[in-house]
């Protein structure tokens, strides 16, 4: 899976993180959203739902 956040459209919510941590992060220091193991969609299920529940559509995942 290709997982992406798009930073220019990240509002740093947090949302993504609170759904699926072990693949996504809140970098405080720029205060966007960052992927940190896309390679986890595949075994932990919830990058769909982090897609899903963001409010302003930052988020990507597609299938390799």
């Amino acid at each position: 899976m290709k997982v992406v956040v798009d930073i220019d459209t990240c509002i740093g919510c947090g949302r993504c993180q609170e759904i699926c941590p072990a693949v996504f992060h809140l970098d405080e220091a720029i205060g966007k959203a960052e992927v940190i193991d896309p390679d986890a969609c595949e075994y932990v299920g919830c990058c769909e739902a982090a897609e899903e529940n963001c409010p302003v559509e930052a988020i990507t995942v597609e299938e390799d």
